[in-house]
């Protein structure tokens, strides 16, 4: 008897863990691909006739960088994240714009921005973001946003009428407002919670396709302390990250970097990560996307973002960057160090010679006139046509 009971215990207790197995195996998932979808009523018509005229002038804009090479590699690796069969039918449009940001359409147009492939280390981080906007478009969440804004702003709007007809025929406490705070804070939260299953189902690409899933919650990361550095460089208070904004859209970065996290840790992990083939892809453009990202006038954000591109070394581009960062806030310390990223830069590229100007340059502001005019006339001997050849000389006295 009691070898029995023994028996059954084990056998509840095999059994409670097989199930859940199972269930972490289902959470996780990827569902099966239905085929190419096409609108299936009015609404959704209406909402893919928009974004077909988003996508055209998208399509025409002279922001889309068309480099074939680099295309290519961005659709490669979305490929290998959602499988061919998923990705055939999306169209990827990559946007010259120094912000962290992707976004995928309705009808299944893709925009990457160039912000986000200057701060992803890896094609495991950069599969992640694309997996999420991919899995937005799996789940249709544009669609229900949609209907949902659409029922909820009817709701508010009624709300308004009833409650100003209430004032004016006096019956009392006017419900209006009340009623729009619930109504659209219940569509904020439906966007989050969307944000938040994208997460999951991203997730899943990421770890099926045998990528190194603690990726993703490196990127938020990133992200959140590049916001910290932004703000303590311009006075104010480090972003809060423990507590949702009422009219927010997403989760905090915090809660999906933590989330993200949680996940990694219950999945079993792929040992891919692909950072050198990431640095290989992005060395023609680094130096682009950088000189973007400077235009930006974010110190604090800019010189954690180099730092942080720099974890496996720095290289010739992203030293003569922080050099012209810190040349062009100019405090007298900062003339100093940049004077140093340039000397170094060179050492490591030799070729890179827009290095030689900004050393000038800063020796010059910085009153180091003998040393600084060596520098700009090494700069104009290996570039005579250049731009600013006439403006350079004449500050040499040549």
């Amino acid at each position: 008897m009691i070898a029995l009971r023994a028996f059954i215990a084990a056998f509840c207790v095999f059994s409670s863990i097989t199930a859940s197995a199972q269930a972490q195996d289902d959470e996780f998932k990827v569902p099966t691909y239905e085929g190419v979808y096409q609108p299936q009523d009015r609404d959704e018509r209406g909402l893919w006739a928009m974004a077909d005229e988003d996508e055209r002038i998208l399509r025409d804009s002279d922001r889309v960088i068309r480099d074939p090479v680099l295309n290519d590699y961005v659709r490669s690796l979305f490929c290998r994240t959602v499988g061919q069969d998923r990705c055939q039918n999306v169209r990827i449009y990559i946007v010259r714009a120094p912000a962290f940001n992707a976004s995928m359409m309705p009808n299944g147009a893709m925009r990457v921005y160039s912000g986000l492939l200057l701060r992803m280390r890896s094609e495991a981080e950069l599969a992640s973001v694309l997996g999420h906007e991919f899995a937005h478009f799996e789940l249709r969440h544009s669609l229900n946003s949609y209907r949902r804004s659409r029922t909820g702003t009817d709701i508010a709007a009624w709300a308004m009428v009833i409650g100003a007809a209430a004032v004016n025929y006096g019956t009392g406490y006017n419900h209006s407002r009340d009623t729009r705070l619930a109504v659209y804070g219940g569509i904020y939260n439906f966007r989050r919670n969307q944000e938040r299953s994208a997460d999951i189902l991203g997730f899943s690409y990421l770890a099926e396709s045998g990528f190194e899933v603690s990726a993703a919650a490196d990127v938020w990361r990133g992200v959140m302390n590049e916001s910290d550095h932004t703000a303590t460089d311009r006075g104010r208070r480090s972003g809060r990250y423990e507590a949702v904004a009422f009219f927010a859209s997403h989760p905090t970065n915090l809660e999906r970097a933590d989330t993200l996290a949680a996940l990694a840790n219950r999945v079993p992990s792929g040992d891919y990560r692909g950072s050198a083939s990431y640095r290989s892809a992005m060395e023609d453009w680094i130096p682009q996307f950088l000189d973007d990202e400077l235009a930006l006038n974010d110190f604090g954000g800019t010189d954690y973002l180099i730092s942080r591109l720099a974890n496996d070394g720095y290289t010739g581009d992203l030293l003569f960057a922080r050099g012209e960062l810190y040349r062009g806030r100019g405090h007298p310390r900062d003339l100093v160090n940049a004077a140093e990223f340039y000397r170094d830069a060179l050492e490591l590229a030799p070729d890179r010679v827009e290095s030689w100007r900004g050393l000038g340059l800063a020796l010059m502001r910085n009153n180091e006139v003998a040393q600084g005019t060596d520098a700009l006339r090494t700069y104009m001997e290996l570039m005579p046509e250049a731009h600013d050849a006439a403006m350079l000389r004449m500050m040499i006295g040549d």
